[in-house]
């Protein structure tokens, strides 16, 4: 496999996406299929925001663009990403500057009703930011919800077991199918 491919998993906070990532990631493993694995959310989380970078998108894309050439460097030609926006058409110009132009982008938005996320982010924010994380989940739902790429796949999390989510998001990759086992 020459191409280069990119698996976004977007979503609000508290659907699911780093879950569904690592689920993806064994599901490939179990496989042997070749892959690399980066949590998008943490590319960028620096205090105070660089200089004329106040969204931290430039940190983001340089911390995205560093990672992926060192995986690329030792073969890897796909990567799941989870990151709240990644999904939104703006993200695409970011990952081909990362990743080299022509790269395969697939898009999985997952979806989740506002009880199912708050009683996962209950579960999850045991620190001072429950109510920040709330109210910008309840902000980005209608955000992405409104913008996302219509190429993206729509997964609902509620009431699923993450092994049938990841599922069903792998099988928008193609790449645990017959033949993709083994190429870098």
């Amino acid at each position: 496999m020459d191409h280069v491919e990119v698996l976004l998993i977007g979503g609000r906070a508290g659907v699911g996406k780093t879950s569904v990532g690592w689920e993806v990631s064994a599901r490939l493993r179990a496989a042997a299929v070749s892959h690399a694995v980066i949590e998008g959310d943490f590319m960028g989380q620096v205090h105070p925001a660089p200089t004329g970078d106040p969204d931290r998108s430039g940190i983001t894309e340089s911390n995205l663009t560093a990672v992926w050439a060192n995986y690329a460097r030792r073969g890897y030609r796909r990567l799941i990403c989870t990151n709240t926006a990644s999904v939104l058409p703006e993200a695409t110009g970011m990952f081909e500057r990362a990743m080299g132009p022509g790269v395969r982008i697939v898009r999985v938005l997952l979806t989740a009703s506002d009880a199912t996320t708050r009683e996962r982010l209950v579960g999850r924010e045991l620190g001072s930011e429950l109510e920040r994380e709330w109210e910008g989940s309840v902000r980005k739902a209608r955000i992405l919800d409104e913008r996302v790429s219509a190429q993206a796949v729509r997964v609902a999390t509620d009431g699923r077991p993450v092994v049938d989510i990841a599922r069903e998001v792998l099988a928008a990759t193609g790449w645990a199918e017959p033949g993709a086992a083994h190429g870098s």
